[in-house]
């Protein structure tokens, strides 16, 4: 029987299949057209009216034509799109077919249309020379069939819009949580209600498991990751919850399913149209997560690393479904899979997903964090071959409209990216090695460019060996001279240690190296309009803190003028890392900003001879005599320690820690404007005395280690709830995305 009607199932797979391998063809929809397919498909099954070797005998064939016609009225297909349809196809084949062949045809099945048993000696092998009358019952059992196949084409788009419904109310919920607080600062203050309270406290703020959301977890001690926080790991986990369900509902075929011969095969390939369509869909979400100059972040006011870490989590998802997509597409292929394999659309089908897969694996925490250069170049490559791929395995399907936005996502970027660069334009930047540790850039900026408080900016030094990388790095306006802006690096491996040795070897550890300028990025936090701020910097992380934090206070240049209570707290390791940043730290002499360092190993006096060329010309004896109180040098000289019959005099080591205290005295006194306190800063202490002492309510904001970080996190979400109904609020300026 098969090879009799091989004419006609080719005449199917022609119908169903030219629409889209035409190049770049537009998806279609098949409502109407699954009438024509369901007749022709029983039509093969139960009769036999063309030859073998007549390939137009559908088209032209007065018999096959009639059956056709007495069909589609016995279904209720009679439609002029399926009827021009049709006419198409037929076109096809190289046959035309009058515009009233329907009609014609209709009155010739009416007049002599017979059924089996009608027809002398029928075998549906054997060709007849009369329309037929199918049989009702099976003929709409394989309506339904094309019906549910068609549909699942459908609801797939549906489903992969609802997937980009879900973030688009996400996105919503979290413009106007974060808008609020600019927009109606007043009416927020006023939200410490218990509901609120507990919403706040164990869902928006706090990690998703203790006290850690920055700070890395290890997984059978070799491999880490990072735990998005409790919101941000509801939202994620709603979305997996969300996936699944698209991917679920209205997949069930009929028993014995008449296109694949069984209802395994045929939700096998349910499945697999579906999980494809669907992970297209939002697919240009993954591509819009990732872009620096993604507007959602404005919309939103969620930083760059919290939408790179739902970019890793919805692509994990999109690669997810295009695994059982292709898993169920070569279940469905079965033995025809060796012959499909060689189809172009298949092959870089398989490319993507190879792609995909090895962007999953170099996409580990560790690589990023160790080797972020190499992982960062070959990401791009991967997503463009994952791109590439999609567009040439979709362009023959009809899909191609879901791949152009994620292409134009990408070069938008790209372009603005170029453009930020270009507007900047590339100065001679003054590089300058601080204390060892740090490299501070002072970088000439146009006029017309206009810093962020708290924002940041990537860099790339124009050097041959490193031109085409970009670093993150926050910045703050120069307090010398307000025509440029300053960087603050902190020495570690990759492009910092190759500046540093170059400063190393240059006199006065300074040079000057050409650099482009890609931003400003980021968002300044809310922090303005709450009733005390409090700046939490640690490290390196204080520039853009200070940025913030200096700039609300400019808005009121005098302590009457300012309503707010600004208070700004850096924990540094030693008093050599207050080198670096000394002019910012002596230009809050005239502001009103309450500040306080923390010397965690205040008896670590590495480079703190680095500030003598300040404190020229100071005299020792203007200074307190606490280096007289501290080391007794006239007793100390007279001490001697004998160790294994030597004796190693104590006079050399009492000089220098007297040149040091006097170094750190004159610290004090330039900066007496601050309080410098020794030792660890107690978080919990800090925040609980802050709320206490506050007039309304208190805003956090902070930047450093992630450790501190975390730990002022933790604390803020747990006196959310405090005794004195003050709204407590908590601002993340850690840029995390390697």
């Amino acid at each position: 029987m098969w090879s009799t009607n091989f004419p006609s199932v080719l005449f199917i797979f022609i119908t169903v299949v030219a629409k889209a391998t035409a190049y770049g063809e537009k998806y279609q929809r098949y409502d109407s057209q699954r009438f024509l397919y369901a007749c022709q498909a029983e039509i093969t099954s139960e009769v036999t009216i063309c030859s073998a070797t007549n390939y137009t005998c559908p088209c032209t064939d007065e018999n096959y034509l009639a059956t056709l016609a007495g069909c589609l009225q016995s279904v209720g297909g009679l439609t002029e799109k399926s009827i021009n349809s049709y006419i198409e196809t037929c076109e096809e084949s190289y046959v035309t077919l009058s515009s009233t062949w329907y009609e014609d045809a209709l009155k010739y099945y009416n007049s002599n249309a017979q059924t089996a048993s009608e027809i002398q000696d029928f075998n549906t092998t054997v060709p007849i020379d009369t329309p037929f009358i199918l049989n009702q019952t099976s003929t709409n059992i394989t309506l339904e069939a094309y019906r549910r196949f068609y549909a699942n084409y459908t609801n797939s788009l549906y489903y992969g819009s609802g997937l980009l419904g879900y973030w688009a109310l996400v996105l919503l919920l979290g413009a106007v949580a974060n808008w609020s607080k600019i927009l109606f600062p007043n009416l927020t203050k006023k939200m410490t209600n218990p509901i609120v309270n507990l919403w706040r406290k164990h869902v928006t703020m706090p990690a998703l498991f203790g006290n850690k959301k920055l700070q890395e977890h290890m997984f059978f001690k070799v491999f880490g990751f990072l735990i998005p926080s409790r919101l941000e790991s509801l939202i994620i986990g709603l979305f997996y919850g969300v996936v699944i369900l698209c991917n679920a509902l209205n997949m069930e075929a009929i028993p014995n399913d008449p296109i694949f011969y069984s209802r395994y095969q045929a939700e096998i390939r349910y499945v697999a149209d579906r999980t494809g369509i669907t992970a297209t869909t939002f697919m240009p979400l993954v591509f819009l997560f990732a872009g620096r100059n993604n507007f959602l972040q404005w919309l939103t006011r969620w930083n760059f690393s919290t939408f790179i870490m739902y970019h890793r989590h919805t692509s994990r998802i999109m690669f997810m479904l295009i695994v059982i997509h292709a898993v169920c597409f070569t279940i469905a292929e079965g033995s025809y899979y060796s012959t499909d394999v060689k189809e172009t659309y298949f092959k870089w089908g398989i490319i993507a997903l190879v792609s995909g897969g090895i962007i999953m694996m170099q996409g580990m925490l560790y690589l990023r964090r160790n080797i972020y250069e190499l992982f960062l170049l070959c990401h791009i490559i991967l997503a463009a071959i994952w791109t590439g791929g999609a567009w040439t395995h979709v362009k023959d399907l009809g899909y191609l409209d879901l791949v152009y936005p994620s292409v134009a996502i990408w070069l938008f970027d790209r372009l603005v990216r170029i453009g930020r660069l270009v507007y900047f334009g590339f100065p001679k930047a003054d590089v300058i090695l601080l204390a060892d540790e740090t490299l501070k850039v002072v970088i000439p900026k146009p006029r017309s460019w206009k810093s962020i408080p708290g924002g940041h900016a990537f860099i790339h030094f124009l050097k041959p060996t490193y031109f085409w990388q970009s670093h993150p790095f926050t910045f703050t306006d120069s307090v010398e001279n307000q025509n440029s802006i300053v960087l603050y690096c902190k020495v570690k491996g990759g492009i910092t240690h190759s500046l540093y040795k170059t400063l190393n070897a240059s006199p006065g550890r300074t040079c000057k190296i050409r650099v482009g300028v890609e931003g400003p990025y980021g968002e300044a936090s809310a922090a303005i309009y709450a009733d005390t701020a409090v700046f939490v910097a640690g490290g390196n992380g204080i520039p853009g803190i200070f940025s913030e934090v200096n700039d609300i206070a400019r808005r009121g240049s005098s302590k009457s003028e300012g309503k707010n209570v600004l208070k700004l707290i850096w924990v540094v390791r030693e008093w050599r890392s207050l080198y670096w940043f000394y002019e910012e730290l002596m230009s809050l002499k005239t502001s009103r900003i309450e500040t306080t360092i923390y010397i965690t190993q205040p008896s670590n006096h590495a480079y703190v001879n680095d500030f003598n060329h300040r404190f020229v010309g100071f005299d020792r004896d203007f200074l307190p005599s606490s280096a007289d109180e501290d080391f007794d040098c006239e007793n100390k000289e007279a001490k001697e320690i004998v160790k294994e019959g030597a004796k190693i005099e104590e006079e050399s080591s009492c000089d220098e820690k007297a040149d040091t205290q006097f170094i750190v005295d004159c610290i004090r006194k330039e900066l007496s404007h601050i309080d410098f306190k020794e030792g660890r800063p107690q978080v919990g202490e800090i925040v609980s005395q802050e709320i206490h002492e506050s007039n309304g309510s208190v805003a956090f904001v902070t930047c450093g280690h992630s450790a501190m970080v975390d730990q002022l996190r933790y604390y803020c979400a747990e006196n959310v709830d405090n005794k004195e109904k003050k709204r407590v609020d908590f601002y993340e300026q850690v840029q995390v995305w390697a």
